[in-house]
């Protein structure tokens, strides 16, 4: 039985990832870590676990952690990530970060949208972990990289296009999500008379997830890609919807387009390409991915769903891990 701990447990992604770990049939939670003042019975921080979980998340001793698991699942802030990373891959652990601390491979793009970067040599190491792209690399990754819930959106809708040099100019990407993407910690704007039946824009022309976008974007196409990328939250717990707007390079019908997407995915369990625009509760608690490509006034658009804290974290994360070690990819996950 594969061993596995999480740093950061007390957070939405980590009880996504207890949750997964409970239907896990070769993977094991044995150790769970926190801030000192967010410990406790996981059935206590998660009242959702009572008489189902019955785990303790307790303050970090590294020891403990070496001794008791084989794989981490980092679910630590950017730039906080980085400094516990180098110390649990020199302990001999495998880990899987959730932070934006290793996606970007360019340290001056990443210290423009961050801090200064304190660990270069292992973020050369890194894999990025976007399973249906990448998933050679991840078998022998020692650092996984976990990719952002935007950027899955992104990257699973347009990888067909762009691995396939199909699209010109800028792509714009218009992307939702619920109010879980801003994380546990409250704050002004997602306090509730503020969120309930509000919607609005953030980050605008300077969200962190752009430049990642370009960078995978780039590495699909073999130069670079503009992305004009613009996010919103919306009054609902969990989902992120993008909508991707591409202009082609060669006019394609609607059956040429259809047939490019199911023939890129056909052999991916958890991308499904649609006949008709997804919702986001069809896709809620699972590690699916639907998308809908059409054609609108010679435009490609591509409609792309997932739950941002499942394909776009925790789930993401286990479906890695079990690449890593070769157990069945929808372990945990169906």
């Amino acid at each position: 039985m594969l061993t596995a701990a999480i740093i950061g447990a007390s957070g939405y992604t980590g009880a996504q990832a207890i949750e997964i770990f409970m239907r896990h049939s070769k993977a094991k939670l044995t150790y769970l870590t926190a801030l000192p003042e967010e410990c406790g019975k996981v059935e206590d921080i998660f009242p959702r676990f009572r008489g189902r979980c019955s785990l303790e998340i307790e303050p970090l001793n590294m020891n403990k952690l070496v001794s008791s698991a084989k794989v981490v699942l980092c679910c630590l802030p950017h730039k906080v990530s980085m400094g516990f990373v180098p110390n649990l891959l020199a302990a001999g652990l495998k880990v899987i970060d959730f932070s934006a601390d290793y996606r970007i491979k360019d340290v001056d793009v990443y210290e423009k949208y961050y801090q200064p970067h304190t660990d270069r040599d292992n973020l050369k190491q890194a894999v990025y972990g976007l399973c249906e792209l990448n998933r050679e690399k991840i078998k022998n990754a020692k650092l996984i990289a976990n990719p952002g819930c935007f950027p899955t959106t992104f990257i699973l809708g347009t990888a067909p296009l762009l691995k396939n040099k199909l699209v010109d100019g800028t792509v714009i990407v218009n992307s939702v999500t619920g109010t879980s993407g801003a994380g546990k910690n409250p704050s002004k704007n997602f306090h509730f008379p503020n969120m309930n039946e509000n919607f609005f824009a953030y980050g605008i022309g300077k969200h962190r997830h752009q430049p990642e976008m370009e960078q995978i974007a780039g590495e699909l196409t073999g130069k670079g890609v503009e992305v004009l990328f613009q996010p919103h939250v919306g009054p609902f717990d969990y989902g992120i919807m993008s909508t991707i707007y591409c202009q082609p390079k060669e006019k394609l019908t609607q059956e040429k387009l259809t047939e490019l997407y199911k023939e890129f995915y056909k052999n991916e369990h958890f991308v499904q390409v649609l006949n008709s625009a997804p919702m986001l509760k069809d896709i809620a608690n699972t590690n699916y991915c639907h998308i809908y490509p059409t054609i609108c006034k010679d435009k490609i658009v591509v409609f792309s769903a997932i739950d941002n804290l499942i394909k776009g974290a925790s789930g993401q994360a286990v479906q890695n891990m079990n690449i890593m070690y070769g157990i069945e990819e929808t372990d945990g996950l169906k």
